[in-house]
């Protein structure tokens, strides 16, 4: 039975007119809480045309929402001061009311190479992008010190740790791991863990297995953990025939990276989903991994039309999720 059913963007824009590509985004979370789901979560995109700052787009999500959790997934911490991150999301956090879900990964930035003499031109070459860096951002969300120093300074008052505190954030943080080892250091590290439609082929390169032994490994280490599967799954119940065309011809187009490992890192991807809600729900209660968890954030396809997007959600919301057994939050 789905207990909890999300969605996730990544917010396209036209470099011309990026206000509406954003307005677009913020439509789409407002009629994700109308139609009873239980949380949107953004995506990050750095130097596309994409949202780049998910956490701001957030905070005026939080002003035109009530009910509908938020999140981030994920941001890559590598393009972050972990610090200042966990300030920024606290506030947003304090905003909504504590519905934010930050999701966060590490390792160096995409294309670092060709970004890190703008992201860090003078620490590049020594920059830690190791779990120690996920470390450093949840003492911060966690309330812990992060300098020595407290107290007045005239007229000034300065704490210890990053204002504002929100207690329940730390709770609410998510690891984005597609490898055998992230999910057991989500789990070791008290965090909750999103596994999406990318993983590692490092025990074998059957998708559903891997993530599955994902899934059991983040589950050893933190039964009490939260697991949320991201694959791309799209309803067409109430799509035109142009549309249902559209929808297949994307998911013909990505097949065929999903039939063996795809480059150095060995990462093996799960075919998109396409068809009728009740096509639809007999092939994830079919899913290994599936099978196994109780929260979805099924990702919309990146570059489809606001309309596409309302009427993927309207029949998610209506169709796909009543099958899976899921019921509207009110």
């Amino acid at each position: 039975m789905l207990r909890k059913l999300g969605f996730l963007t990544i917010g396209l824009f036209d470099e011309a007119d990026p206000g509406r590509g954003h307005e677009s985004t913020l439509e789409i979370i407002e009629l994700g809480e109308r139609l009873g789901f239980d949380s949107a979560w953004l995506r990050h995109r750095h130097l596309q045309f994409g949202i780049s700052s998910p956490v701001a787009v957030l905070a005026a999500a939080t002003q035109r929402t009530s009910r509908i959790e938020l999140g981030t997934a994920v941001t890559p911490l590598g393009w972050e001061n972990p610090l200042r991150l966990a300030e920024d999301l606290a506030t947003v956090d304090i905003l909504s009311g504590g519905r934010l879900n930050p999701g966060i990964s590490v390792g160096p930035p995409m294309q670092y190479e060709q970004v890190k003499d703008a992201l860090y031109p003078d620490s590049g070459s020594v920059e830690d992008f190791s779990y120690t860096r996920v470390e450093r951002f949840l003492a911060a969300v966690r309330g812990e010190a992060v300098t020595d120093f407290e107290g007045s300074v005239g007229f000034e008052q300065f704490s210890q740790r990053v204002q504002p505190h929100s207690p329940g954030l730390a709770s609410r943080l998510w690891y984005g791991g597609g490898s055998l080892r992230s999910a057991q250091w989500a789990g070791e590290h008290g965090m909750n863990f999103l596994t999406s439609s990318v993983v590692k082929a490092e025990e074998s390169e059957d998708f559903e297995q891997i993530q599955l032994s994902h899934v059991r490994a983040f589950r050893a280490a933190h039964p009490a953990g939260r697991v949320s599967q991201g694959l791309v799954v799209i309803p067409t119940d109430s799509a035109t025939a142009s549309q249902k065309a559209k929808y297949a011809a994307y998911a013909e187009k990505r097949l065929p990276r999903t039939r063996a490992p795809q480059g150095p890192a060995r990462m093996m991807f799960a075919p998109d989903l396409v068809g009728s809600s009740a096509e639809l729900a007999e092939r994830l209660a079919a899913h290994a991994a599936f099978q196994e968890i109780d929260e979805v954030a099924f990702a919309l396809p990146f570059t489809f039309e606001h309309e596409d997007y309302v009427q993927i959600l309207t029949d998610m919301a209506q169709s796909l999720g009543p099958a899976l057994g899921w019921k509207p939050a009110v």
